[in-house]
């Protein structure tokens, strides 16, 4: 446990974060909160252009990303930053639950989506994810995200890139992963460790070249493999 610990806190000591809020008195209360807990905060923006020259400029690990901002907002903003800098990760902290809202995050690119109302600790998780190319995101909002793709326009040639990509093992958990299981579930249904699944799950996304989870998700709903 010790040893976990002791990682997942180096993990902390290693971040660095670019706030991205136009509030100039909530972006300061949240350096405050995040420098408290460990975190390098590597700039602060109040505007999603802002933000872009800043990732261009210091490529940060994280990015917190408030949604509506005056000129370029927070989904547009992500959508840039997946493009430009993929290695750097988009944890969105608003004060919106909107399903547009989350979607529209979401599939530009975001690794979870928090609300403002949220506790420190939840947030500290939520970066911590990011950061690892894992998504912080409820159940339910995964569901809403996958229920909007599986409406639009399918991709059938995807489906032949997953199965010359991935092993048989790997599609299983693919297709658990998009019908909203964590990795507890999946071990369990699998009857295989959580190590083992997220062994997987680290696999599918090096193979599929996918940043995420939920993103891996979108793509095996969009092949119509499930």
């Amino acid at each position: 446990m010790s040893e976990a610990l002791t990682a997942e806190e180096s993990i902390v000591d290693d971040l660095r974060v670019l706030i991205v809020d136009d509030h100039d008195l909530f972006r300061s209360g949240l350096r405050n909160l995040l420098e408290e807990q460990g975190v390098l905060i590597v700039g602060e923006a109040a505007a999603g252009q802002e933000a872009l020259r800043i990732v261009r400029d210091v490529a940060p690990d994280v990015v917190v990303m408030d949604l509506n901002m005056p000129g370029m907002g927070g989904v547009e903003a992500t959508r840039h930053i997946s493009a430009i800098a993929p290695l750097t990760r988009v944890l969105m902290l608003t004060i919106s639950d909107e399903d547009t809202d989350v979607i529209d995050a979401i599939l530009a690119g975001a690794c979870g989506y928090l609300l403002k109302d949220s506790s420190i600790q939840v947030l500290m998780d939520g970066i911590r994810a990011a950061a690892m190319g894992e998504s912080l995101i409820s159940p339910a909002i995964a569901a809403k995200v996958l229920q909007r793709v599986r409406a639009s326009s399918t991709q059938p040639e995807i489906e032949s890139t997953i199965r010359a990509e991935l092993s048989e093992r790997e599609i299983e958990v693919l297709k658990l992963i998009a019908n909203g299981k964590d990795n507890g579930m999946i071990a369990s249904e699998l009857h295989i460790s959580p190590k083992t699944v997220k062994n997987h799950i680290s696999n599918i996304l090096m193979k599929l070249q996918i940043d995420n989870r939920i993103q891996a998700a979108v793509y095996a709903v969009r092949s119509g493999i499930v």
